[in-house]
């Protein structure tokens, strides 16, 4: 009999296997079968331009954003220092200077 990995979420090691992915029935987490065993792989965030992007780099917007919810514009040029990467759409999480918290999609940013 094959040894599954525990559960990456809870560390139960109660994992069973269905249907081609692991499930884990402390906590309910699902995972493929063929990335047990394996490093999760992380997703490279890049900018605009394909250069990857890291956590505290400085990225330079490259077309004007509206800012949603305001009257305000986020204009082309304008530096954002020390960003944070995080899953999802918007995968920035950054603080600029007049207009304060804000994520931003990696697409429209530039690495400096």
């Amino acid at each position: 009999m094959s040894e599954l990995p525990p559960c990456p979420t809870c560390g139960e090691g109660y994992t069973y296997e269905d249907q081609g992915f692991l499930v884990c029935p402390s906590c309910g987490e699902e995972w493929a079968a063929d990335a047990a065993g394996a490093p999760a792989a992380e997703d490279v965030i890049t900018d605009a331009n394909g250069n990857p992007l890291a956590d505290g780099d400085t990225v330079t917007v490259i077309k004007d954003l509206k800012v949603k919810g305001s009257s305000t514009v986020v204009k082309v040029g304008t530096k954002v220092k020390n960003i944070r990467l995080v899953g999802g759409d918007h995968d920035i999480d950054c603080k600029i200077d007049g207009i304060g918290a804000m994520k931003l999609k990696s697409e429209f940013v530039r690495k400096v």
